[in-house]
């Protein structure tokens, strides 16, 4: 039987030490939606976006996998590269 992603997805989440460490990597993973959000807004292909950028279409590929977290330099350099502007904000954490 063919397991869907989102079926597996839960059941791995459903062991604490697994989702515990998910949790940890959501700011990642947060970026990394952004990041797709703002090049798919803008119609780029990575390669494309990667041509605006001077950079590689892998080093785009990694900064959209949320493995690695870019400089706020890059991030810039993204912003413009796509037509739209990097905002920080530091929130006050829940209790």
């Amino acid at each position: 039987m063919m397991r869907s992603l989102a079926q597996v997805k839960a059941r791995l989440l459903a062991t604490p030490a697994t989702r515990a460490e998910y949790d940890k990597q959501a700011p990642e993973f947060a970026i990394a939606r952004e990041l797709i959000a703002a090049r798919t807004r803008a119609g780029l292909t990575q390669a494309e976006l990667a041509e605006r950028m001077q950079t590689t279409q892998s080093t785009v590929a990694r900064m959209e996998s949320g493995r690695t977290l870019p400089s706020m330099r890059t991030l810039s350099r993204y912003a413009e590269a796509t037509g739209s502007r990097a905002v920080f904000r530091l929130e006050k954490a829940a209790a």
